[in-house]
């Protein structure tokens, strides 16, 4: 079956500007609590500014519609999925606790949570759908940035803030660029970063949060939604960490 490249929101595009470049940091977790959190880094690579999130003593899960920000079990929210521009729809498969949502296949990268473990990956097709849904799991699609430390590039021009879900050595964690940047300039950084597989999550200005370890939330994007500057779509996603 062929599936047609599905019309979504994109996002506002705006010049950046060159950053001295750093050494790169060491993914190794420095880890001395049970208390689930993110641990929140900064680094540099080929002139770009890039903020990790890595979560620890926490569980991966999407949600469709608005977060509560009172939620104190949440360590990590951003936005996961496009929405279609022309029906409000979510782009590409999804799978909510195991009930499939969507099943678009015009985003050939993926990440699934099934029974705890995370996966990132790139594939037209993967049996992950069908176990996520078989077992209670999270399923979603997004453009793919990275497969097998090959960077792979994207149709959608400009710059903006790039946000992607990360597979190194077996570690998870989100990246956000601190600079407006391409599609391809992200990706090329995070495979020159040594990420093994990323897929996107939805960038610009886009709201989502972080819980470090003392409890503060650090929040990125504008909350336009709950200040009622505009209209969440319903089908609005998020993937989300909570705390074990």
């Amino acid at each position: 079956m062929l599936y047609e490249e599905e019309p979504a929101y994109f996002e506002p595009l705006i010049e950046s500007e060159p950053l001295i470049k750093r050494q790169q940091i060491n993914i190794v977790p420095n880890d001395s609590t049970t208390i689930g959190y993110t641990e929140i880094r900064d680094t540099i690579i080929n002139d770009i500014p890039i903020r990790m999130y890595i979560p620890h003593h926490a569980e991966m899960s999407l949600q469709i519609g608005r977060m509560n920000r009172q939620d104190t079990t949440i360590v990590y929210a951003a936005q996961a999925a496009d929405v279609r521009a022309d029906n409000g729809g979510i782009v590409g498969a999804f799978v909510l606790k195991g009930v499939p949502k969507a099943w678009g296949l015009s985003k050939k990268g993926y990440c699934a949570s099934i029974d705890g473990k995370v996966t990132v990956g790139v594939a037209d097709n993967s049996p992950l759908f069908e176990q996520a849904t078989e077992r209670g799991g999270y399923f979603f699609r997004q453009y793919p940035l990275v497969d097998n430390g090959t960077p792979i590039f994207n149709e959608p021009k400009g710059k903006a803030i790039r946000r992607g879900i990360c597979d190194m050595d077996g570690v998870i964690f989100m990246v956000e660029t601190l600079a407006k940047e391409s599609f391809n300039d992200f990706a090329q950084a995070l495979a020159d970063m040594g990420t093994d597989n990323a897929i996107y999550l939805v960038g610009s200005t886009a709201y989502g949060w972080a819980v470090d370890r003392e409890g503060i939330a650090h929040e990125f994007g504008y909350d336009d939604c709950y200040a009622g500057r505009r209209r969440m779509p319903k089908n609005t996603s998020y993937i989300v960490w909570r705390r074990k």
